[in-house]
């Protein structure tokens, strides 16, 4: 490979069907970056046109960047691509999850990861360096992720990286998950693996990765990110309760760290405190996430924060709650975020303090945490819930279950609030167990097969985005059309946190709309929360900024959950961030010289594949009616008020299809359809597609 520095130089392909394993040249990739570039061209290139998700012909491809094992921080990510199985047809998807498994991939001298066919016996893929091996799998199929994680652990040796699927990915539940290192989990291509009959890939990468520069350019670096630019999780800039050192704060911040606040189950316990910015050691104390995705009890049961390779924003917490040992689970929990608050979904009657008062949450989120990773259960962003809420309330349960199969469930739990009920909602999930066992189809599928109403589809409360089945994922309420446009542009949700991570900063709006105003050129790209106004120009160019950043992280790989550093928790800095970061890592890293505009280029064409793949994938150019589409109530909530009215988030439809016109625009899409144009394909060197495209008769 000519590219010797950031990239390995190898990417390793293992076909199941025959046990063949080779490598090949990265370079050929370089074009698309990394991670996500390199699966949207596999996909494009190898997936035939209405291959299911669970075939042979399909793909799957676990994808880093140049970036990951860098030494760069928050750049151990993996990004997954491969065929969706929650849309109406199969169309190309990623998943993503963080911990040590991408710099592993790395450190053993691989890019990519290309994992095709199919075995007719349950295996796993050993991997130590150079050497690699498909292993028999019979003794942990069957097993959940943590049994299985274990046994390729005494297999391999403690260094091993991990990354495994649960019963549920066996038994190809739609929902299911790829997750390494216990919790670090990849929401929605468990089931891709199983029916390849992959039970789990191991790493052990002894090698390192060359940086072009020099170390000293790499670690100055590095100590300009952390003294000056990054934040707590999500680069939350401001504190969430006033401090001395802080000019603002803001209750939803994620700084949660504050004198009084501990890991109150470390030994000694660890005090937060008050930490201003610039101390590069306290970074990994701000951000106390046990408390805040489980509440105040959390504090005394954290054992400490935990992460990824390479990142010093400790996001997972990692509690000791021996109250779950009464429920047959460990004691012992980790995750963040979703992971938590899926759970709580599910017991959507409220729950009950079980064992101390207050513990309602801890105890019913830890559980729910506990039972989905194991099993490798997906939430579909939270909509398993809202999923089951519905079926359930509205009555159809009792409409499409059996009278024998609706009474064995415990419903008495649910009603009365008691987290045990989880056990029972998993494993029926898990293991297919009767009808009700579809709600793990996803939303598409199972509001088709029970025939949910209207007001299902367009009732606010249930929070579904689009006819394809997805949900909200910091859409119109976060920066109005632009989160709505964001959400528009994938086939699942959208998980893209640019414009959250600004949105979310904590600081205030009138700081914000100066930063957009010098990013996208005016402050009229970013409204003040619920006070929104028509659509312009610089929304749209603010909806492009953030969806090509997101799909650059997803390529360097590193986590948009962070990046990019738009702003900075520094007064002295006017707050003020650096979006040339990614581009100054990059060339440090690989020695080329890349600036922010060459790698939005990059990112660009990597977006444009995707699009020109779901064009192809869906066999229509007319993205505007057929995938671009919002559900109802995103405009018809809040009937009593009209859009841009202070107070509402709801959209206006002719705006929103002027906003859907404008960043086609952009994009340099065909404004009527929203399909790309030969044109723009010929200009990001996608003239392959352009060919391929033409000749389906899918170029407007």
């Amino acid at each position: 490979m000519t590219v010797s520095y950031g990239w390995a130089g190898k990417i390793l392909r293992v076909n199941l069907s025959n046990g063949k394993i080779t490598t090949e040249d990265t370079s050929k990739y370089k074009e698309y970056i990394g991670g996500m570039g390199i699966g949207y061209k596999v996909l494009f290139d190898e997936v035939p046109v209405g291959t299911h998700p669970h075939d042979s012909t399909n793909k799957i491809v676990f994808g880093t960047g140049p970036l990951t094992g860098s030494g760069a921080p928050c750049s151990s990510r993996t990004n997954i691509t491969s065929l969706f199985l929650t849309t109406p047809k199969p169309m190309v998807a990623d998943s993503h999850m963080g911990g040590n498994f991408a710099a592993s991939m790395k450190y053993a001298g691989y890019d990519a990861i290309i994992v095709e066919g199919k075995s007719g016996r349950p295996v796993w893929l050993r991997i130590e360096d150079d050497v690699v091996s498909i292993e028999d799998a019979s003794k942990m199929w069957g097993q959940g992720i943590n049994n299985t994680t274990a046994l390729v652990s005494s297999e391999m040796g403690k260094e091993a990286s991990i990354a495994a699927i649960g019963q549920a990915g066996e038994n190809l539940v739609n929902l299911s998950v790829i997750m390494n290192g216990y919790s670090h989990s990849a929401g929605g291509h468990g089931s891709i693996l199983g029916a390849k009959k992959l039970k789990a890939i191991g790493i052990i990468g002894t090698g390192s990765l060359k940086i072009a520069r020099s170390g000293k350019d790499l670690l100055d670096t590095n100590r300009y990110m952390l003294k000056e630019l990054i934040g707590a999780n999500n680069n939350h800039v401001v504190p969430s309760t006033p401090q001395p050192w802080a000019e603002f704060d803001a209750k939803g911040s994620r700084w949660t760290a504050q004198k009084g606040l501990y890991w109150g189950a470390a030994e000694p316990p660890v005090e937060t405190g008050e930490i201003p910015p610039g101390d590069i050691k306290t970074v990994g104390l701000r951000t106390q996430k046990g408390v805040k995705d489980l509440g105040p009890l959390a504090e005394k049961y954290t054992k400490r924060m935990g992460g990824c390779q390479s990142c010093p924003i400790r996001c997972f917490s990692q509690l000791e709650v021996p109250q779950l040992e009464k429920f047959g689970v460990s004691r012992y929990v980790s995750n963040t975020c979703m992971g938590y608050h899926s759970p709580g979904g599910v017991m959507f009657k409220g729950v009950s303090d079980q064992f101390e008062e207050g513990d309602a949450g801890l105890i019913s989120k830890s559980l729910g945490s506990q039972l989905a990773n194991d099993y490798g259960v997906w939430c579909n962003y939270g909509m398993i819930g809202r999923d089951f809420k519905y079926a359930y309330e509205s009555g159809k349960l009792k409409e499409v279950l059996s009278e024998e199969e609706y009474n064995s469930i415990p419903f008495d739990l649910l009603e009365a609030g008691d987290p045990a009920f989880l056990k029972d909602f998993y494993r029926r999930i898990t293991f297919k167990e009767g009808e009700f066992s579809h709600l793990g189809d996803g939303t598409y599928w199972i509001a088709k097969r029970w025939n949910f109403g209207d007001d299902f589809w367009h009732g606010k409360d249930y929070k579904i985005w689009s006819p394809l089945g997805f949900p909200v994922h910091h859409s119109n309420e976060a920066g109005a059309q632009v989160g709505a446009l964001i959400s528009c542009m994938f086939n699942r949700d959208s998980q893209s946190h640019t414009h959250m991570n600004l949105i979310g900063s904590g600081l205030p709006t009138d700081i914000l709309k100066e930063v957009s105003a010098e990013i996208w050129g005016s402050e009229e790209a970013l409204d003040f929360p619920a006070k929104y106004t028509p659509m312009n120009k610089y929304k749209a160019k603010f909806a492009k900024w953030s969806i090509l950043r997101n799909v650059l992280h997803d390529s360097l790989t590193v986590c948009n959950w962070m990046w990019p550093m738009m702003v900075s928790p520094l007064k002295e800095r006017n707050y003020r961030g650096d979006t040339a970061l990614e581009s100054k890592y990059m060339s440090i890293v690989t020695g080329d010289d890349y600036t922010e505009e060459s790698l939005d280029l990059a990112a660009e064409r990597v977006f444009t594949l995707h699009r020109a793949l779901t064009v192809k994938q869906m066999g229509t150019v007319d993205m505007r009616s057929e995938h671009d589409v919002i559900m109802d109530w995103v405009y018809d909530m809040d009937p009593e008020m009209e859009p841009f009215t202070e107070g509402t988030i709801k959209m206006e439809r002719n705006d929103m299809q002027t906003a859907l016109t404008m960043f086609y625009e952009e994009m340099g899409w065909d404004i009527k359809t929203g399909a790309p144009t030969k044109e723009t394909l010929e200009r990001l060197g996608l003239d392959f597609a352009a060919r391929e495209l033409e000749a389906m008769n899918l170029i407007p």
